[in-house]
């Protein structure tokens, strides 16, 4: 052997192991380190996505519940325009049966130059009639106005449920930008 290659084989001091040890021990320290960092941010992470959808789950369910009273209450306008329109036929059925009572006075009004007392008479009943297909035509004008009302008052719910939709739209935009941001710090494949 060469006087080189003696040296290159020359055994290895005990201060080269322990300074090789200590920087193999100081590398696998580090990593560990960056290891238990990551996991901590990845616990951290994950913590606020749970809490992000806890929060996006809560305005749902705030959505649901305020969406539920919404239509119960349509419910309810519905069910008591119904009802309006049941006495609507009932006053109809009234004014109906008034026309009808008229017909048949008219009719007895061909004999008029015998029956000019009996014409009278039935003169009034046509007038009483009349006044009550008068007083029936107030009741159906004044239901008609409280349909009005009531549909009014469905268009006006609509339109607050249609804002209050939109406003949770706009929350839930908010409440996501913390994910958004994470995401775009720390990707999750």
């Amino acid at each position: 052997m060469t006087p080189a290659k003696e040296q290159e084989l020359a055994p290895i001091s005990d201060e080269q192991l322990l300074r090789a040890a200590s920087a193999f021990e100081a590398i696998l320290v580090k990593q560990i380190e960056i290891k238990e960092k990551m996991g901590h941010d990845l616990k951290a992470a994950i913590r606020v996505g749970m809490i992000v959808l806890g929060l996006i789950a809560i305005s749902l369910l705030i959505l649901l519940l305020s969406l539920s009273a919404q239509i119960n209450r349509i419910s309810d306008i519905v069910n008591y325009m119904n009802q309006n329109f049941t006495t609507v036929t009932h006053q109809m059925r009234k004014v109906s049966a008034a026309v009808d009572s008229m017909e048949k006075r008219v009719a007895l009004l061909d004999d008029m130059k015998n029956q000019t007392a009996v014409m009278h008479q039935h003169m009034g009943i046509i007038t009483r009639d009349m006044q009550t297909m008068q007083s029936n035509m107030s009741g159906i004008n004044q239901h008609v106005a409280v349909v009005q009302k009531n549909v009014d008052h469905i268009a006006s719910a609509i339109t607050h449920m249609n804002n209050q939709v939109q406003y949770m739209g706009h929350d839930m935009n908010y409440m996501a930008e913390p994910a958004r941001t994470l995401q775009k710090i720390m990707p999750i494949p």
